[in-house]
């Protein structure tokens, strides 16, 4: 049987004819990722048990060898009986794989990057194009981590970035570098160290006619070669600056013939696929540095994804957008247009498909619907997280199931009192993360699991200095700032909950504020420093901070009335609190009641203290706002306490 083995992804095997082949268990996976890894040498049995099992059993050899032989059977199960096997061959006391290297992935991959070191510049890029749209994903994304899997996996990731490189080089040579400046400023904030890459986005620049941004570029890389490694002098980054400020003709090659541009339009018709695709690819590794790489994926993302649709090919929509598999844990969107936009067009890809769809695109897609439409009580978005579970659950695929209890989690605040269900959604994210070596959801898992703890009061314990540490260790581990800044956040609320001091309290959550400021999710910072400071006043029996330089952002129409009282004017108060809305079905959804209930409390208005009662009854036992983890109005049920007097005299 003619067969194609991929591991720049999950480990899958497919027919002739695409059709996936059920090679069974993650362990025989393992095994036969193993046995690709080899490249064609045979591995011994010892070196596979050695390999698969830390401590292993007295059955170890006698398991491996009923693991070889399932994979015989399903990948030859017309083979017969005692005859040899042609994929797996036993060669003295081990096996090898004799599968052509055409017909594996990493092996197709590694001959063409080779081969295209010595090909013309368009044939280069061509060839390239194609190559690197066999990504899937992070190489056996389906293994656990092991010794003889962190080298491979390296060593595919470099080979991966060279041909990144080699390509654009080839791209530039041709004069086409405008194009490539979105996706090599990703490549570039995913692999800040990597010299080649600055010098290919600053000559990238060059050709887009940005010459004051190509130098920034460069000085950039300087500065920041210099911080990290004492590099003063970096000889291919100095010649291109000094290329540069002369406007050196070879940084802009000569008008190609008319063949050649239609040679090239080709080209760039047959490289749509990669090339969006790669967008979304590296916009997903460059969004967990946060900061301005956060906006720039998500700029970079969605404006993939609109490239896509704009095809007309639902296929390639669909995995543009699934490329992009970046952990949520706040649920007011960053740009809420730009995440309707996002919603509207996976909806229409959805439909476009139909039921015929691979359960796995389907899934991711069914999950982007859940990450994406957020704050809502709106059911078919709760259902469409619950289908992607399922599916993901009976795909055992590990990268999908993060991916659909992520969206879980968002859609678990379409109602009040979840938060058990969100601490069991924390601890399978951890376990399955840390079993596939998914360090971007294992660190999702330990924020959510703040959250929860935030939510129960429970900030002080040992399991908060747990999970805060464990979130730390990854985000420092993998380059994931971000999580530090959220850390950060929960340690304030726990001060804020825990001093007398409200000076220091203050200054630390505006030391909090410039941090986030930083951090690239607007959705997080905007109003939560005014907000956060209102909650101090509120707990101190103090009026709400009146200073002008406070912006409330999306907060102010549940503030106003506090804000009228505070300036003296009761009769704004009053009207501000007639029209105040419902907060939205998000984070902050019981800390808008908590601030509401004090409105109520202050202005002594039964029926609004009785709207507060109700909305708040469920989160009875829960620190009113802790499952931000940013900030919290004290005990929820201190507040039932003092409604309740209100609602008694209505």
């Amino acid at each position: 049987m003619q067969m194609l083995v991929k591991v720049l992804g999950p480990i899958l095997v497919t027919d002739a004819e695409g059709r996936p082949v059920a090679v069974g268990s993650r362990r025989r996976r393992e095994v036969l990722g193993r046995l690709v890894a080899a490249d064609g040498r045979a591995v011994s049995l010892p070196v596979l048990v050695a390999d698969l099992w830390e401590d292993p059993p007295p059955t170890a050899a006698g398991t491996v060898r009923t693991f070889v032989s399932e994979l015989r059977r399903a990948l030859e199960p017309d083979r017969l009986p005692r005859t040899r096997s042609r994929p797996i061959e036993t060669v003295g006391t081990g096996y090898a794989l004799r599968v052509p290297r055409a017909h594996v992935d990493a092996h197709r991959f590694e001959d063409t990057l080779r081969a295209a070191r010595d090909a013309p510049g368009a044939e280069a890029a061509d060839a390239l194009s194609e190559a690197l749209s066999w990504w899937r994903g992070e190489p056996y994304a389906d293994l656990d981590a092991s010794p003889w899997l962190a080298p491979e996996r390296a060593r595919l990731a470099e080979l991966h970035g060279q041909a990144v490189e080699l390509r654009a080089e080839a791209l530039l040579r041709l004069g086409r570098g405008a194009a490539l400046v979105p996706e090599l400023e990703a490549f570039m904030a995913a692999h800040p160290w990597r010299e080649g890459a600055w010098a290919l986005l600053s000559h990238a620049l060059y050709q887009a006619g940005r010459q004051v941004d190509a130098l920034a570029s460069l000085r950039s890389a300087r500065t920041a070669l210099l911080d990290r490694f004492g590099l003063d002098a970096v000889d291919a980054l100095d010649r291109l600056e000094r290329d540069i400020l002369q406007r050196a003709p070879h940084l802009t090659p000569a008008p190609l013939s008319e063949e050649r541009v239609r040679l090239l339009t080709r080209t760039e018709a047959t490289g749509t696929y990669t090339r969006l695709r790669s967008m979304s690819t590296v916009a997903r590794a460059a969004a967990v540095t946060g900061g301005t790489n956060l906006v720039l994926a998500q700029e970079q993302r969605a404006a993939a994804a609109a490239e896509a649709e704009r095809s007309g090919d639902p296929g390639l929509t669909a995995r543009v957008i699934a490329a992009y598999d970046v952990p949520t844990v706040w649920t007011r969107a960053d740009d809420p247009e730009r995440s309707r936009a996002l919603v509207a067009t996976v909806r229409r890809t959805l439909h476009r498909l139909g039921p015929q769809a691979p359960p796995a695109l389907r899934a991711r897609l069914l999950a982007t619907l859940g990450l994406e439409h957020r704050g809502t009580r709106d059911r078919w978005a709760a259902e469409a997280a619950a289908e992607a579970e399922r599916l993901a659950r009976e795909l055992h695929d590990p990268g999908v199931l993060v991916l659909a209890l992520n969206a879980r989690f968002v859609q678990s605040f379409q109602r009040p009192g979840r938060t058990a269900e969100r601490d069991a959604l924390a601890d399978e994210l951890i376990v399955v993360s840390r079993r596939h070596d998914l360090p971007a959801f294992e660190i999702l898992g330990h924020l959510v699991k703040l959250q929860v703890l935030g939510a129960r009061g429970e900030t002080g314990t040992e399991a908060a200095r747990h999970h805060v540490g464990e979130a730390e260790r990854l985000g420092g581990l993998h380059e994931a700032p971000l999580a530090g800044v959220l850390t950060a956040a929960f340690r304030t609320m726990r001060l804020a909950e825990r001093s007398n001091d409200s000076a220091a309290v203050a200054h630390a959550y505006h030391a909090l504020a410039r941090d986030l400021a930083g951090a690239g999710m607007p959705g997080v910072e905007a109003g939560v420093l005014p907000l956060a400071l209102l909650s101090l006043h509120l707990r101190h029996d103090r009026p709400a901070p009146t200073d002008p330089r406070l912006d409330w952002g999306p907060y102010r129409p549940w503030a106003q009335p506090l804000l009228d009282l505070a300036h003296g004017d009761t009769a704004a108060a009053h009207r501000a609190a007639a029209a105040l809305p419902t907060p939205p079905a998000d984070h902050l959804y019981d800390a808008l009641w908590a601030v509401t209930a004090h409105t109520a409390i202050r202005l002594g208005d039964a029926a609004l203290a009785a709207q507060a009662h109700d909305a708040l009854s469920p989160l009875g036992g829960e620190s009113a706002g802790g499952t931000t983890a940013v900030l919290s109005f004290g005990p929820v049920d201190d507040l039932l306490c003092a409604l309740a007097g209100h609602v008694a005299r209505r």
